[in-house]
């Protein structure tokens, strides 16, 4: 029906509303990455507090920020067998409202008063979350005829912008009710969000494009059945596994922790590995892998230290942050909201600058922006050891969480929209449609990094690690600067 409907407003005659101009489809999928966004970022907020609060989990500072790094990692691991599902098996329309119904199921789980079903919801969630990343980016591409289409990159914009208002009002929103009122009820309001978001998702999907119901390239009956056989096998070899450890009594959570951050690491090793030995890509092909790996562990160092300002930052603000402000009291939470506002106000910035630069010959290599991404999230650590060596028993300013996390949004708008360019322009042609899986994997990698330190007894709160952590990104930061040369050459034509 879906299907039908989405040809039947393609072929309608007369004019068709837009939005700002752009296809109407847009505002579907909008609306949909708007409140899929809201959901996922007012539980992120909430996360790392409700692990360790007293009436919450009542967990370590440590366990709670491998938990969560954990979490985020597995969300961004399993971007590529979402594109894989939307590629081969329902396509990406499918396979978004499916993926729309897991992250409602998962957030509605989180919303029982009952610490057994916790982690079940935060595991739904990050599948969710998942098979939807890749699929309703793309489907944005199918509005627009190619990538000559002179409206293709406004559209992007406009849809990056409905990721960071859902990130906005969602820690406001959801924090509060969580934080303030009860915490199992801030996770249905994620819930109702997602349904909100699913609701106007399956109303809106006539004004898609056709393409966004096709499997791109359908499993044969062979594959099908080979691949279930080896999901069934794998799964299998957990239960059998898990029920041996559980049943002899040494089951912890380290046990699944563990085994999920090691996958995090050694799976991007594995695909980056198989693109770079693959016979069939070209010596020049070759040679941007080769360079792109650089880029890779770049941004790999950058969201290690980055994405631990929704778990190590937020953790220290709810113990040793004043959140008084003329005598009105608001939830730590909110801190999480900074990153998306300073995003919509900067972003405009920063591409005005690039185009001033570029017109008068003075633009910033790629290579010498990932290089100021690094050094800035480093800098926002040593802003970090400021407040951590101030705090003591007391409570220090919230403008020193503003700055820090202003340091790295920066260092972020130098980074992630020049890495996720610079990605599908050195993709190998076979691999074009997974690269953008691939780097969604330096964020598994990073993650993974956080999590694995933490749940190993690393406290990554501490004063010396901070100061470690920040002394590896400026200097890795400065490694590539230094390098950049050669780094130019292995990317061939890409500038």
């Amino acid at each position: 029906m879906a299907s039908s409907l989405t040809k039947d407003a393609a072929s309608t005659p007369g004019p068709q509303k837009t939005f700002f101009g752009h296809p109407r489809g847009l505002a579907t999928l909008f609306m949909t990455e708007m409140w899929e966004r809201f959901s996922y970022y007012g539980m992120r907020a909430l996360l790392p507090l409700y692990l360790v609060a007293p009436e919450g989990l009542g967990l370590d500072a440590g366990t709670a920020i491998a938990i969560y790094s954990v979490y985020m990692s597995t969300v961004y691991l399993l971007a590529m067998p979402g594109g894989w599902f939307g590629d081969r098996v329902w396509g990406p329309r499918k396979t978004t409202a499916i993926a729309a119904s897991v992250i409602m199921a998962g957030h509605l789980v989180l919303a029982l008063p009952m610490d057994a079903t916790f982690y079940i919801g935060l595991l739904l969630v990050a599948i969710g979350s998942g098979l939807l990343k890749s699929n309703i980016s793309t489907m944005v591409g199918h509005l627009y005829n190619g990538p000559s289409d002179p409206r293709r990159d406004g559209g992007f914009t406009l849809f990056y912008i409905g990721i960071n208002l859902g990130a906005f009002f969602a820690p406001l929103a959801i924090g509060t009710v969580g934080q303030n009122v009860n915490w199992h009820l801030g996770f249905g309001l994620a819930a109702l969000g997602m349904g909100i978001g699913l609701v106007q998702f399956l109303l809106g999907t006539r004004h898609l494009d056709a393409k966004s119901s096709v499997v791109p390239k359908p499993l044969s009956a062979a594959e099908r059945a080979s691949t279930l056989k080896k999901a069934m096998i794998w799964l299998l070899v957990a239960v059998v596994f898990y029920g041996i450890v559980a049943g002899s009594g040494h089951y912890t959570l380290k046990w699944a922790t563990n085994p999920l951050m090691i996958i995090g690491l050694v799976v991007p090793v594995i695909v980056l590995l198989r693109i770079k030995r693959d016979k069939d890509l070209t010596t020049t092909e070759q040679t941007k892998v080769s360079g792109y790996i650089w880029f890779f562990v770049a941004a790999a160092v950058f969201w290690m230290i980055y994405d631990q300002g929704g778990s190590t930052l937020s953790i220290f603000a709810d113990s040793h942050v004043n959140t008084s402000v003329f005598g009105w009291e608001f939830p730590v939470s909110w801190f999480q909201s900074v990153n998306p506002v300073l995003v919509m106000a900067l972003a405009p910035v920063a591409a005005w600058l690039w185009l001033y630069l570029a017109r008068s010959g003075k633009e910033p290599s790629t290579v010498t922006k990932f290089a100021a991404g690094l050094v800035l999230v480093g800098i926002s650590f040593f802003v970090f050891l400021l407040p951590l060596t101030a705090s003591g028993d007391g409570k220090v300013s919230p403008w020193w969480i503003v700055l820090i996390y202003f340091c790295q949004t920066v260092g972020e708008l130098c980074l992630s929209p020049v890495g996720l360019s610079v990605t599908t322009k050195m993709a190998p042609a076979k691999y074009s449609s997974q690269m953008m899986g691939v780097w969604f994997l330096a964020v598994t990698a990073g993650d993974a990094v956080t999590g694995l330190l933490s749940n190993n007894g690393v406290n990554l709160d501490t004063k010396p690690m901070v100061a470690v952590e920040a002394i590896a990104a400026v200097l890795a930061g400065l490694a590539i600067f230094m390098y950049r040369k050669r780094v130019k050459e292995l990317m061939g034509d890409v500038h």
